[in-house]
């Protein structure tokens, strides 16, 4: 019999927790699957990890990871694939926006294309803000255009099925600053869309405000794309041909008295403001692409993690400071 995972992130998830897991549990166990579920606990400060350890004293079938602190949602994403030895794997969030009902359509989906992976499409994202909803579909339809390797499918998240053959491809990957369903797109193989409405949350709030997506879109940016760099050089190449045209015209008016060059204050300060704005966008472009290879170069690791529950030839508490404790 194939084995299926459900691999889910939390973070502060106390509240949507309990529903969660009792939704998820009643589709799988009604799909004829082996499955299993893959809690990944990103270093919540609520009550989360007490009540995924309490999980899993009572069901076998659901593994935990808990982090030794925060380290994200794609680090705890990544730390689900690698862990996960199914054949096949579905990624959702705790929060039930991605209904976990729509699992038997999403593999009956994947049997009927014969494909590697499954990505979830929104038609609609409801209880989310107009700027939220407008704002990710100019970021989606933006790095599709500064793409050149290739292309995104639009309006999707991390929810999507993949198979055992994209988890061993995607085990090969070692950069830190990973955007998922960037390299699940990558990677290859046969991918198919599955259309669906995006549900409100069922309580808490959201785990991406303003400054994380800003983050997050950074890092799908600057790992995926050298256009910044190339618009960065073309506009360098810009405020060159600007200053010869200012120098060209400042020259002549000069000698042929049209211009007043030795009294253009106004002027002067809008071409050093010009070309010190053009300055400062190279630097600042340049400085984040090298942040990216210091953060690559350090070799840390991507998460650490503190305790595993209910896996396989793995003890329970894996820190030592636990077992002191107990």
């Amino acid at each position: 019999m194939e084995k299926l995972s459900v691999i889910i992130p939390c973070y502060n998830e106390e509240a949507s927790l309990p529903a969660s897991y009792r939704r998820t549990r009643d589709v799988l166990n009604g799909i004829g699957y082996d499955a299993e579920i893959i809690f990944v606990n990103d270093g919540s400060r609520d009550c989360t990890r007490e009540m995924l350890d309490e999980i899993a004293a009572k069901d076998t079938q659901v593994k935990v990871i808990h982090f030794s602190r925060n380290f994200g949602h794609q680090p705890a994403v990544s730390a689900g694939i690698k862990h996960c030895e199914a054949d096949w794997a579905i990624i959702m969030d705790a929060d039930l926006q991605d209904p976990p009902e729509l699992i038997p359509a999403i593999l009956q989906r994947c049997r009927d294309e014969q494909a590697n992976s499954v990505y979830c499409v929104r038609r609609s994202r409801k209880s989310e803000s107009w700027f939220k909803r407008y704002s990710a579909k100019f970021f989606y339809r933006m790095l599709n255009r500064m793409m050149s390797e290739v292309k995104f499918p639009l309006d999707t998240g991390d929810f999507r099925l993949i198979d055992r053959k994209i988890m061993n491809e995607f085990k090969q990957l070692h950069e830190h600053g990973k955007y998922i369903r960037g390299l699940v797109s990558w990677i290859g193989f046969r991918q198919v869309p599955f259309y669906y409405e995006r549900k409100a949350r069922v309580a808490g709030e959201t785990k991406y405000p303003f400054r994380k997506m800003l983050k997050f879109a950074s890092t799908a940016l600057l790992y995926f794309s050298k256009k910044p760099l190339q618009m960065v050089m073309g506009l360098g190449f810009f405020a060159v041909l600007i200053g010869i045209f200012l120098a060209i015209w400042f020259t002549l008016g000069k000698i042929y008295g049209f211009s007043n060059a030795e009294t253009g204050w106004t002027s002067l300060i809008t071409v050093i403001t010009f070309f010190g704005g053009v300055q400062l966008v190279t630097v600042g472009v340049l400085g984040q692409y090298i942040g990216v290879l210091f953060d690559e170069i350090k070799k840390r690791p991507e998460y650490i993690i503190d305790e595993k529950r209910n896996f396989a030839g793995s003890e329970q508490v894996t820190n030592p400071a636990n077992h002191l404790s107990k």
